[in-house]
């Protein structure tokens, strides 16, 4: 008898622990939580709440104690006293604390880290937007206009072909746009605007398609405002910023919006003013109803002009012909805008499964003046190009999310399907004079893009781990009309492709976590050289990453990877030259360092640091350097939150010396300069700023390429460096009303 009530008893507690309890989670005026921890103390069973602020939590039993956290909010502690009531928790908002993050298998540590980054030291400008992502370097090369230069993990990116960038659901990059494949022009983006940074390294998850191979990036806009603010920010070279962020509905638990506008006048350091001027226009509208549906309603447009100096050859300013500031032909720059709007929809179906679907439409236009080589090709007219284009993107995203629990497992799943479509009209790239004459036409034609894609994404938990099998179905047609064939004729083509990724991830404590990543991406080619060069489509890329998050003490945390990464076969089509250049096999190797430390309730340090080496397959050694890949780089700083009505941060950005050919004789050389800025609240409503790029006046150069040109006075051409100078000490004075 005793036996069996042994028995009895302990299948009792097995059931029990198995069972299940809901709840959610909102703040102090009554607006649900998204993506706070729930943590069973003694089970170590996890959850998080969704957009709704509701969750799951799996084995959990009656005097349970549940820790709930939040970054930014004060951790609460319940007792579980009963398994059928739906808990209503309530965070209070607090001081930023590292001590808020729980490790756990599925936990999304880089989301975190973005999100410390941050509250700690804001954006400034849409410009360094991605400089939030660890390792992630950019580089501007034609004046403010034009989108920047992108280096990651071994590659130069260029304009964004190995990132993948969207902003609230709407995707950043081009396919087969007239400057560069997979351009991303995120200058829409009003930074005050910015909630949250979510990224990931690799070709690993499923929901992400073209273009993540070294990374994708997303960024989420606020859904409502803690106060509307107006500010003015004036600095050297003529610089001024203003910006507005007005809340339309106050305080409202179901529904919330806002608009916001940016204006931006600078002539640069250059002697000769780049005239650039930029205006940014905001809107959104977030709304839940009946508790189930939460309604999203984006719209934005922003238009650029600028004038650039351009990239300059070295030996002009080692002969003392022109400064690091002069210019050879300063006539290039632009005119680039981008009116674009969206809609999600995420419908909660049970307290289990829920819908998420958006849909998105954009206008875009760009033209481009450019000269690379000045009179290499044309000794009388110059060299001078326009890339232009007229671009309608629309497309929509629709996935369902079912969370299902048993006995000795959690199974969460995801499926989605979408459809990306590019109409490109009159894509130009032409020889031009002056802005206004046109030469040649070199390349002149419509394209039609459509990518259709499906995925399945399925995580097991079995207590400590978590297995994450997934699988990406792509789909793209190609229509490409030459206006420069006299003869009418459709080219087109069409090719699928599967994608497999499976990940594991181990939480050894609530300290530790590790995690291995593997997975198939790719990035398309352009449309014109899938048609007009019959080359390959959609060249795969393979990667795997191994690596352990560390909790050591309530204040820090450490993040570190060993990675690698290879690319198959690659034609490019270079844009400025409206030829096709083979890439070629190329594999690289590297490892990733993150640490974020906070010392009090004010102040934090951080730091990031890689090291990748990149190398093509196909070539003997010595002559297998890649060409502008990155090697090491390294960001960090210091940062005071609050303290005494005093913000600031001191930061350093450092690049190391890079391959500028394949032989490694000629040298891209690094950098390390520091940024610093200070705030003074003098009261709730009025904040006073001081921001300063480059504290020490650096000599340095932004943006660099190997490049044969000729002067309209040299005989002969000449093969070296051209740069794009850094900017010099510049600083600028903000003063924000808060209301």
């Amino acid at each position: 008898m005793r036996f069996l009530l042994l028995i009895s008893f302990s299948l009792i507690s097995f059931l029990v622990k198995s069972q299940e309890i809901q709840g959610t989670i909102y703040d102090a005026f009554g607006t649900p939580i998204v993506d706070a921890n729930v943590y069973n103390v003694s089970s170590s069973a996890h959850a998080h709440s969704n957009e709704f602020g509701s969750f799951t939590l799996i084995n959990t039993a009656i005097n349970d104690t549940l820790k709930v956290s939040k970054l930014g909010y004060k951790s609460s502690n319940y007792i579980v006293s009963s398994i059928s009531n739906k808990l209503q928790i309530v965070l209070e908002e607090d001081v930023f604390r590292l001590s808020e993050v729980v490790l756990s298998p599925n936990i999304d540590i880089n989301s975190s880290i973005t999100k410390i980054d941050l509250t700690t030291n804001p954006v400034n400008s849409s410009q360094e937007i991605l400089r939030k992502v660890p390792g992630l370097f950019i580089g501007q090369h034609a004046g403010g206009g034009k989108a920047e230069q992108l280096f990651l993990r071994g590659f130069d990116i260029d304009h964004g072909t190995d990132v993948a960038i969207t902003s609230d659901g709407i995707p950043v990059n081009m396919p087969s746009h007239a400057h560069g494949q997979g351009y991303a022009d995120l200058h829409f983006i009003i930074p005050e605007t910015i909630d949250k940074i979510n990224f990931g390294k690799g070709p690993y998850y499923a929901s992400k398609g073209n273009f993540a191979t070294a990374a994708y990036v997303d960024f989420s806009s606020k859904d409502k405002l803690d106060t509307s603010k107006l500010s003015v920010e004036v600095g050297q070279f003529n610089t001024l910023r203003t910006a507005g962020l007005f809340d339309l509905l106050g305080k409202n638990s179901k529904s919330n919006a806002y608009i916001a506008t940016e204006y931006i006048l600078t002539d640069g350091p250059f002697e000769s003013p780049q005239n650039f001027n930029r205006f940014n226009l905001f809107g959104k509208f977030t709304t839940i109803i009946d508790n189930s549906i939460k309604l999203s309603l984006v719209a934005s447009h922003f238009n650029s002009k600028w004038d650039a100096s351009g990239q300059i050859p070295m030996r002009l300013v080692n002969n003392g012909t022109i400064s690091r500031f002069g210019a050879v032909d300063d006539t290039e720059g632009g005119f680039t805008s981008r009116s674009n709007f969206s809609f999600s929809i995420d419908k909660k179906l049970d307290e289990n499964s829920s819908i998420k679907s958006n849909g998105y439409i954009s206008k875009y236009d760009f033209t481009l003046f450019s000269n690379f080589t000045f009179f290499l090709e044309d000794p009388i007219n110059g060299d001078q190009i326009k890339q232009k284009e007229n671009r309608m993107l629309y497309g929509f995203n629709s996935e369902y999310r079912k969370n299902q629990n048993y006995e000795s497992f959690n199974l969460n799943w995801q499926a989605g399907i979408g459809a990306k479509i590019n109409s490109n009209k009159d894509i130009e790239l032409s020889h031009t004079l002056n802005r206004n004459d046109v030469l040649e036409y070199r390349q002149l034609g419509d394209i039609e893009e459509s990518n259709l894609f499906g995925y399945f994404n399925a995580d097991f938990k079995f207590n400590k781990f978590t297995i994450n099998p997934a699988l990406r179905l792509e789909y793209f047609k190609f229509n490409y009309q030459d206006k420069l064939n006299p003869n009418y004729k459709t080219l087109s083509n069409n090719k699928a492709k599967l994608l497999p990724k499976l990940n594991f991830s181990y939480a050894q404590s609530n300290k530790v976590v590790y995690f291995l990543k593997t997975g198939v991406g790719f990035h398309s080619n352009d449309t014109r050289v899938v048609l007009q060069q019959n080359k390959d489509v959609l060249p795969n890329a393979y990667g795997a990453d191994l690596g352990v998050i560390l909790k050591p003490t309530q204040s820090l945390i450490i993040n570190s990877a060993l990675w690698t990464l290879f690319s198959e076969q690659e034609f490019v089509y270079v844009g400025d030259a409206g030829i096709v250049e083979p890439s070629g096999k190329s594999k690289r190797y590297g490892v990733d360092l993150g640490l974020r430390y906070q010392l009090n309730d004010f102040l934090f340090f951080d730091f990031d640091s890689n090291y990748s080496l990149a190398r093509s397959v196909d070539e003997p050694s010595g002559q297998n350097f890649i060409p502008l890949a990155p090697k090491w780089t390294s960001v960090g700083g210091i940062s005071v939150r609050n303290y005494k009505r005093f913000s600031g941060s001191i930061q350093y950005r450092y690049l190391g010396d890079r391959p500028a050919n394949e032989d490694n004789s000629i040298i891209a050389e690094g950098y390390f300069v520091t940024d610093f800025n200070l705030s003074y609240d003098f009261t709730k409503t009025l904040q006073l700023s001081l921001n300063i790029q480059n504290l020490f006046d650096t000599e340095w150069n932004e943006t660099q390429f190997l490049t044969e040109s000729r002067l309209q006075n040299e005989t002969e051409s000449v093969e070296e460096i051209h740069f794009t100078p850094g900017t010099p000490f510049f600083a600028k004075l903000k003063l924000t009303y808060s209301f």
